[in-house]
This record gives structure tokens, sequence and C-alpha cells, in this order.
């Protein structure tokens, strides 16, 4: 479909620690269509944060495809895989990543700054008044309005976080990427985070693809992606409707002889 912004066909991913060979990533095929709000869950080192890498262009996969935004990575040099981070790319921290020194909105401004001093400045944000509008509107839409000249420290873990999907946002990304976003809050700080992430989902378009492992997060997502061992054992949306049945599942049933396993 010509909707579909991000592919993987056939990926694996192999580290090596201390000379040990690691299989992060075992035949991960998967597609998500521009606009998707899609949760990646499993257990830790089921791969979740690898996957994330790949698509932030952060990491290239061992063998298979990784394509974002009509782009092969595994193609693209490490200029290029800048330039494609910084255009089509925001993300999202667990533990929020803000300078300590700046006021949120110098936070959330300073990607433009360093993009606007940068020889191929790709800022869809062309005077400094239109900057200050669209600063000072993301920092509204997240609610802390009146907390713009306040440092991070002085905000609460709940209120860093929505910094931190402000500052994403700010160049206007196709993307927005986040790690277990609410693994540092307590449960209805976390909900709060999720349904403003799907907030601007919904306001912007944008594609928001999340890590956790929190069953009820999981399931607020569009697009469910689940992970054990490297492998992906259920892809599927909302409708009910299963996009792949996977391998994991399958080499269970072969070796039960049934027919099908249990996620």
């Amino acid at each position: 479909m010509s909707d579909i912004i991000i592919s993987l066909d056939k990926v694996k991913k192999v580290y090596f620690l201390d000379a040990v060979e690691v299989e992060a990533l075992k035949d991960i095929s998967l597609d998500i269509h521009a606009g998707d709000f899609v949760s990646i869950a499993g257990p830790s080192g089921s791969g979740k944060t690898t996957i994330l890498n790949l698509i932030g262009c952060v990491d290239k996969p061992t063998s298979g495809t990784v394509v974002v935004g009509g782009k092969r990575t595994s193609d693209l040099d490490d200029d290029s895989l800048t330039e494609l981070r910084h255009k089509s790319i925001g993300f999202i921290f667990q533990t929020f990543n803000l300078i300590p020194v700046l006021n949120i909105r110098e936070n959330v401004e300073l990607p433009l700054l360093l993009d606007n001093q940068s020889a191929g400045s790709q800022s869809k944000i062309e005077s400094k008044a239109d900057r200050k509008e669209w600063v000072d509107f993301l920092i509204e839409s997240v609610g802390l309005k009146d907390r713009m000249l306040h440092k991070p420290a002085e905000l609460s873990g709940g209120q860093r976080q929505r910094v931190a999907i402000a500052r994403a946002l700010v160049m206007k990304p196709a993307i927005v990427l986040a790690d277990e976003p609410t693994a540092n809050l307590d449960s209805a700080t976390g909900e709060s985070i999720l349904r403003l992430m799907r907030h601007m989902n919904e306001t912007f378009g944008t594609t928001f693809i999340f890590s956790t492992h929190d069953p009820d997060i999981v399931e607020e997502a569009d697009h469910i992606i689940r992970l054990k061992d490297g492998r992906i054992i259920e892809d599927r949306r909302r409708n009910g409707a299963s996009a792949a049945l996977l391998a994991a599942n399958l080499e269970t049933a072969e070796a039960t002889g049934t027919e099908g396993g249990q996620l």
C-alpha cells in the first residue's frame, strides 16, 4: 500500500558481546502505515529497543531490509542516515533527556536552533517569530503553558515527559519513536502520557511507535506488535485481525503436534 511509511523485511540483527554472538532479532517482517499508533510489547531482551533503533536509523540490520520513508537504510551512509533521522524522526526517551540548565521553552526550541545553524537546514519554520509561535503552541498543547520558564528540576516526572513529547514534535517529523515512555511514571501519569501521545497522533497525523511491557498500555494502540526472543509472536490491529502468525508459535505447534500455539 502506498501509505506504508516503515517496512522491515526478513530483518536479522546480530551483536557480538565478548566474542559471543547474540541474535537480537530473527527474521522480522512488518509494515507500519502513515498515521499509525503502534505499540511494540515484550519482556526485557525481546528486541523492542533494537527494532526502534533500526527504525530510528540509529543502527543497521545485519541482514534483511529496513525502509523508512521510502529509503532503504542499509544503502545510506552515516551522513544520509543522520539527515533522515533529523528530518523525519522524533525521539521520546524513558529518562526524558532534558537539558537541566535550559528552561522548558529552550529545551523544546533547541532542535530548531541547532537546525538553523546547520549547513543543510531541514527546518519547516522560517522566521524567529514563527519559531516562537510554534514552540509556544506545542508547550501549550502538552498542558505546560504556565511552566514555560521553569527548569526541568522544577517539574514532576510526568511534566518532564510532556516536555519531551513537545520536543519530539518540534521539527514536525513524520515519525515519533518512544522507548518505554511510561516506565518511570506511576500508572495514572503513564495513562495521561499515553492519552497525550494519542492526541498528538490524531492532531498532527504523526506516526507514533512506542515500546512497553505494560499490558494495559499495549492494548491502547491501534497496531499491536508483540515480541519474544527476537521474534514477532503477534502482529495485529485493534479490529482483531491478525497480520502475521508467528515463527515462535509455529515452531511450538510443530514441536507439540498441535495446529497453533498460544500467545
